[in-house]
């Protein structure tokens, strides 16, 4: 796709709120244009677009809304503000960011697209709040932020916002990478994957990366070989009794699972998140199975509480066979 796709498309830089009342010295159909604050724009969306909101009032709501979002939070970090929010610096709040990116993940994993909005808020508070600190020490401000991000999506999206023919969502992930480190000083192509990532999302991300420039396997059928390998490995490990040996061997097969993993098309951690909530679904239900027995699970055995996981199991599958129409 080029900037063909784009009719009367101009780049612009502009305040949303002067825009309003100095539309005509503007690039025409600036009205349609979706930017705030110092936004870098493109001001027609595709033709084939269809947007159930008319953008030039979403344009001037957003600018509004969010303007007063960032004032909030400068409020409550100035002197008459908030003792806990005045107290806050960029590392206090490392943990609250990542509880709200989880739980923008736990709402869309379970559905429940209706607290989405109030979810993506809490997460959204934790960029304005690191910004206004930031703005306080007179590093960076929230505009900064923004034009950041504008610029980074604009450069990766050259078939978009440029001249370069790209075919496919794979094609795409490969310029990505070749761009960063030809354009955004990279020095290696697994470089931009955070540490702090689930170990199991940090492997698959670094060996996605590393696919990029090549290094990969061929196929799946080497990855199963590789994989029975690092079992038998870990096997060997188990029977020296080597504690350091044993976890290094159980490093090497997990990762070996993450790269079959990748060949499945199936991402680790979004398959061991659904398989801990299936599993805390069915100890639950074995808990009130036995709690109308009026008994707890200290009070029954090993045998008893299988008996029935395996009921519990079993319903589970008969129920999606038969949603299924199977």
């Amino acid at each position: 796709m080029s900037l063909e796709c784009f009719p009367e498309v101009y780049p612009c830089r502009a305040n949303i709120t002067q825009a309003k009342h100095n539309k005509s010295k503007l690039p025409v159909r600036f009205e349609n244009a979706i930017a705030f604050h110092y936004s870098i724009g493109y001001l027609a969306p595709p033709q084939n677009l269809k947007c159930p909101f008319s953008l030039e009032n979403t344009l001037q709501v957003v600018d509004d809304k969010f303007s007063r979002l960032v004032e909030i939070m400068a409020i409550l970090r100035s002197e008459n503000g908030c003792p806990w929010d005045r107290e806050q610096n960029h590392q206090s709040l490392r943990q609250h960011l990542l509880e709200e990116a989880y739980e923008v993940i736990e709402t869309i994993d379970e559905g429940q697209l209706e607290k989405l909005p109030e979810e993506l808020g809490d997460l959204l508070l934790q960029v304005v709040f690191h910004a206004q600190m930031a703005f306080e020490k007179g590093l960076f401000t929230i505009t900064d932020v923004i034009d950041s991000i504008n610029q980074k999506l604009i450069r990766r999206h050259p078939h978009v916002f440029g001249d370069v023919q790209i075919n496919s969502a794979a094609e795409q992930i490969v310029h990505w990478e070749q761009s960063k480190l030809k354009k955004e000083g990279k020095i290696s192509a697994i470089d931009g994957v955070p540490k702090e990532l689930p170990a199991l999302l940090r492997a698959y991300r670094i060996q996605n990366k590393a696919a990029t420039v090549g290094f990969d396997w061929p196929s799946i059928h080497p990855v199963w070989d590789k994989f029975a390998e690092e079992m038998q490995e870990l096997k060997e490990a188990v029977e020296s009794g080597q504690a350091d040996r044993i976890e290094d061997e159980l490093g090497d097969l997990l990762f070996t699972l993450v790269n079959l993993s990748r060949f499945l098309k199936a991402n680790p951690e979004d398959a061991l998140r659904r398989t801990i909530e299936k599993f805390v679904r069915r100890f639950h239900q074995v808990e009130e199975e036995f709690g109308r027995r009026q008994q707890t699970l200290m009070d029954v055995t090993l045998e008893e509480m299988d008996a029935v996981w395996d009921s519990i199991k079993r319903s589970e599958k008969e129920e999606t066979a038969s949603t299924q129409g199977v």
